[in-house]
C-alpha cells in the first residue's frame, strides 16, 4: 500500500459516462457554439475598433482560442462515442493521439490585453477553465499513473479523489 495507485479508487471512468459528463460536454458544446457566434458578430465588429497593438493580439488570441475548443470539442466528441458504444477503447486512444489538451499560454500582461474586448476576454477565461477540466479528466481516464502526479504526497486518497471531481466538473 505504500504505492500511491494501490490506494486509489478512480472514479474518473465512471464519471465520463455519467449526467456529470453530459453537463460537461453539453458546457463545452454550447462554449464552442458561442464563441463562432460571438467571433462572426459582435467580436468582428470590435475587432475593427481596436488599437494596432489590440487588434493584432485580438487575432493571435482568437486562432488560439478556436484551435482550444476545437480540440476540446473533438475530445468531448471520442468520449461521447465511447459512451454511446459507437468507438471502442483502442480506437479512442487511436484517435485521441491527434488531440492536443495542453495549454495555449495566454499572456494577460501583453501589449493591447486590456484594450480587448471584456466579452472576448471571458470567452478566453471559460474557455482556459473548461480545458482544464477536461485535460484532468483526460488524465484520469487515459493517463491514470500521470494524473496522480500532480497530487501532493502528503494529501488524502479520499480528499484528493473528491478534489480532482471537483475540479474535473466546476463544482467547489
Amino acid at each position: 500500500m505504500s504505492e500511491r495507485g494501490l490506494n486509489t479508487v478512480s472514479f474518473a471512468g465512471h464519471a465520463a459516462s455519467s449526467a456529470q459528463f453530459k453537463v460537461l460536454y453539453a458546457e463545452g458544446m454550447g462554449l464552442v457554439e458561442e464563441t463562432a457566434s460571438y467571433l462572426d458578430g459582435p467580436g468582428r465588429a470590435a475587432s475593427k475598433v481596436l488599437p494596432r497593438m489590440a487588434s493584432v493580439l485580438y487575432a493571435a488570441e482568437s486562432m488560439r482560442l478556436t484551435t482550444r475548443l476545437m480540440q476540446m470539442a473533438s475530445w468531448l466528441l471520442l468520449q461521447r462515442a465511447v459512451n454511446n458504444g459507437e468507438m471502442n477503447r483502442e480506437q479512442v486512444l487511436s484517435e485521441k493521439n491527434k488531440v492536443r489538451l495542453d495549454s495555449f499560454n495566454v499572456d494577460r500582461t501583453a501589449p493591447g490585453w486590456g484594450d480587448l474586448p471584456e466579452g472576448f476576454r471571458d470567452l478566453i477565461d471559460r474557455s482556459l477553465r473548461l480545458q482544464n477540466r477536461v485535460a484532468l479528466l483526460d488524465r484520469e481516464i487515459y493517463r491514470p499513473q500521470e494524473a496522480q502526479n500532480f497530487l501532493p504526497d502528503n494529501q488524502n486518497g479520499v480528499k484528493a479523489q473528491l478534489s480532482l471531481l471537483q475540479t474535473a466538473f466546476g463544482t467547489n
